[in-house]
């Protein structure tokens, strides 16, 4: 069964909603992540009618390389108290975005690579447990401007990519709102930040263990052929 739905309608929804967060988390007016459709994510939970209860979102510049349908079952894997399904981010990214932060704070894990940093998280594949998101009382009072304010300010957060900032600055701070999926459900294939300065441990945040179920050809990389 196939729904279409406007995304005027969507957006409309959406502004009063997001429009706090927009101003820490987009590029600035006119640009591409500022239309307020690049936080549908984080407010798919009160878009959505009530009898859909999960969603699977994904990018367009994907390939993948299993049955879509086995990405369902991770749903079945989410902790007590979890509401969202992300993988991390697979490049320095938010170690360069929170370098303020990890200056004043040099103990911190945030911004450092896996398995034990906090490299943030990234957007390309999400699955929204959109039940759990409108129970989670936790989730709701952090889309509240002055919670987004408030860590805004802790993190000296300033991002450009729309929800996936909000999804890695909620990360920093309560952990346990995720489910991280394994790389492979989101092998990144970007390197741009190996050319941008961290050269030295770009590496540390790209490999990836295992077979690639979905590849993501973020900032218009190549996907490997067959």
């Amino acid at each position: 069964q196939v729904i279409v739905h406007d995304v005027n309608e969507l957006t409309e929804k959406l502004f009063p909603i997001v429009e706090a967060m927009q101003k820490h988390f987009s590029a600035g007016t006119g640009t591409y992540y500022s239309d307020s459709i690049f936080f549908l994510s984080v407010a798919m939970h009160r878009i959505m009618p009530k009898e859909v209860t999960q969603i699977i979102q994904v990018d367009l510049d994907l390939k993948y390389k299993t049955n879509i349908r086995d990405l369902f079952d991770e749903f079945d894997n989410f902790p007590e108290g979890a509401v969202i399904g992300i993988a991390r981010e697979m490049q320095p990214v938010y170690r360069h975005t929170f370098w303020q932060y990890r200056r004043e704070n040099p103990q911190t894990k945030v911004g450092d690579p896996p398995p034990d940093g906090l490299p943030g998280f990234n957007s390309g594949v999400l699955l929204l447990n959109l039940e759990a998101m409108r129970q989670s009382k936790l989730y709701n009072q952090l889309l509240e401007p002055a919670m987004v304010q408030k860590l805004t300010e802790k993190y000296h957060f300033k991002g450009h990519l729309g929800d996936q900032d909000f999804f890695t600055m909620v990360g920093m701070e309560h952990p346990e709102l995720f489910h991280v999926l394994d790389c492979t459900w989101n092998r990144q294939l970007c390197t741009w930040w190996r050319d941008h300065g961290y050269s030295d441990v770009f590496d540390q945040y790209f490999q990836c263990e295992g077979e690639v179920k979905i590849y993501h050809g973020n900032c218009n990389t190549p996907i490997p052929e067959d």
